[in-house]
Order: C-alpha cells, then sequence, then structure tokens
C-alpha cells in the first residue's frame, strides 16, 4: 500500500521544527529514521498531514557522560549506540538489550527517542528505560521538561508528550553501572518484536539484595515495572528458589492478552521462566561490583 497525501518539510533549527508542531497540533508526526512510522503510513494506520523530517538537527546527534548521567541526543542511532564503548560502561544493560533490537537495517537508520516515541508494548528500550529509571526530556515552544519514564509510556503507542513537543534527550543515571544486569526475551525470530521480555537490575551487599528493579514487556499494553516482585527480593539472599519463587508469584498477576503466535497462558508461561533467568544473571554479574 501507499501512504496518504501529506506536506513535507525539512527545518534547519528545532525551534523551526517546534513552530511547525505547533502550528498542526495533531496533525504533524516527526521522522528521523522512520522504521516504525513509514511502515504505519504505508498500511495507513497513521495518517499524518505534516512530515516534519528532523535529520538535519546534527547538534541533535550525540551520546555521552554529563555529571551523573549518560545523556543520549534525539538523533543518536540505535547502530551508535549498540556499538558503544561508553554506553557498555555506563549502562550495560542498555548495551545487552541491544542484542536483540530488531535487524542491521532498523538499527542503521532508526533512532532511540524515536523508538520511545513509537511506545511499542513489545519494544526492548522502554522497559530498559523503566528498568534505570531514565529521564526524558521534551522540549515544545514553553519551553523544556523532564519527564520520568514511568510517566512517560502511557498505553499503546500512546505517551506523554504533547502535540507540540519533541523528546529532545534521554538521561540515563550512571550509578545504575554498578549493578548486576540480567535481560532475557523470546521473540518468534530473531530482532522479532518480544513475545514477552524481562529487563532486570540487581544491588547487592553483604550476600543479601538491597536494590531490584524489574521491567517487563510484551505483557500489558506498556512496559512495566513490577513493584511487588521487586519488594519480594529485597532483603533476601540471592538463590535460584527466590527467583523461581517470584516469578511464579508475578506471573498470575499479570494478564497479558492473546496475540499471534502466543497466547495468553504462553506469554504467563515465559514470565515465570525468563523472570528467574534474568535475575540469575543479574546475580551473577552483581557478585562482581564494588560494594562501596
Amino acid at each position: 500500500m501507499k501512504p496518504a497525501h501529506f506536506d513535507y518539510a525539512r527545518p534547519r533549527t528545532l525551534d523551526e521544527v517546534l513552530h511547525l508542531l505547533a502550528s498542526r497540533p495533531g496533525d504533524a508526526k516527526l521522522i528521523a529514521g522512520g522504521q516504525s512510522l513509514v511502515p504505519m503510513m504505508n498500511f495507513r494506520f497513521a495518517r499524518p498531514e505534516l512530515l516534519i523530517d528532523v535529520n538535519a538537527l546534527t547538534d541533535l546527534d550525540y551520546h555521552r557522560r554529563e555529571g551523573d548521567a549518560l545523556c543520549i541526543g534525539a538523533l543518536t542511532r540505535h547502530v551508535t549506540l549498540r556499538d558503544s564503548a561508553l554506553v557498555r560502561e555506563l549502562c550495560p544493560l542498555m548495551a545487552e538489550a541491544y542484542r536483540h533490537v530488531a535487524h542491521v537495517a532498523v538499527r542503521n537508520r532508526g533512532t532511540l527517542c524515536g523508538n520511545l516515541c513509537h511506545a511499542d508494548p513489545a519494544s526492548e528500550m522502554p522497559a530498559v528505560m523503566l528498568a534505570t529509571e531514565a529521564t526524558l526530556v521534551v522540549q515544545g515552544l514553553s519551553g523544556r521538561r523532564q519527564v520520568p519514564a514511568a510517566d512517560f509510556f502511557q498505553g499503546v503507542y500512546a505517551t506523554a508528550l504533547e502535540p507540540d513537543e519533541m523528546l529532545v534527550e534521554v538521561r540515563i543515571p550512571v550509578g545504575q553501572a554498578r549493578l548486576g544486569h540480567g535481560f532475557e526475551e523470546v521473540s518468534v525470530r530473531k530482532g522479532d518484536y518480544a513475545l514477552t521480555l524481562v529487563a532486570s537490575l540487581l544491588g547487592i551487599r553483604n550476600g543479601r539484595i538491597e536494590m531490584a528493579a524489574v521491567a517487563l514487556a510484551g505483557v500489558a499494553d506498556r512496559a512495566m515495572r513490577v513493584p511487588t516482585l521487586e519488594a519480594g527480593l529485597l532483603g533476601k539472599m540471592p538463590s535460584d528458589a527466590l527467583f523461581a519463587e517470584v516469578g511464579a508469584a508475578a506471573s498470575p498477576a499479570l494478564i497479558p492478552a492473546d496475540v499471534d503466535h502466543a497466547d495468553a497462558e504462553y506469554r504467563r508461561d515465559l514470565i515465570r521462566t525468563l523472570v528467574p533467568r534474568a535475575l540469575t544473571r543479574a546475580a551473577e554479574r552483581a557478585a562482581f561490583q564494588p560494594t562501596a
């Protein structure tokens, strides 16, 4: 299929982008890599009247450490982050998750911020943002505001972005680099969206779990943290039995919908399997981290 008619603009500055968004509220879409938006336009699931190409904003193509955060600009491609030594150092959970993200062509063109704005409930990066407690920086004509990842994802393809705002930066706390991380995913084919995935971080001191973050995707209308599961880990010694127990307890509480290739019960089985695996890997890695 072919997309419906649309107007096209390629502004040179962020201010121009924001003015264009404000001039067509709800009728404009931003495009950087277009790896999610263009297929939706071809099937006419998305019908923007104005397509705003932001690829001229090259000053937003960066990833760097600023103080206590890893900062990633809106034009930074997946492939750049996947291959980055800085990402492996400061956010190893993201580095591991990138082993599962899409295919070569998608990684070469797609951007992290575009993926987050697409807000697919089975995508890897929203779960990573939740587990690492990232902050998403959005900007409109009225200024910038910071949105915690926990508040950004609001449903299937829905975010906290206003129609006249652009996601300009992601900020990930670097302290989590000292934690153990684990990431597990099952998909129909390598590079496809997940049927279910688990992203986890554990901090262990004196043999007991003092910090736990567990995020799941593919089990609801958005990626989600599981506070009851996390609470069940705190203060306890890591073990196969503990991880199996919390995985089994989390599964009945989640009610994933039936989707192609995987009904709800199968995905609950995946939760029971993948949660212990991810936590085991996180615990193994946390054991080698400094306790100070």
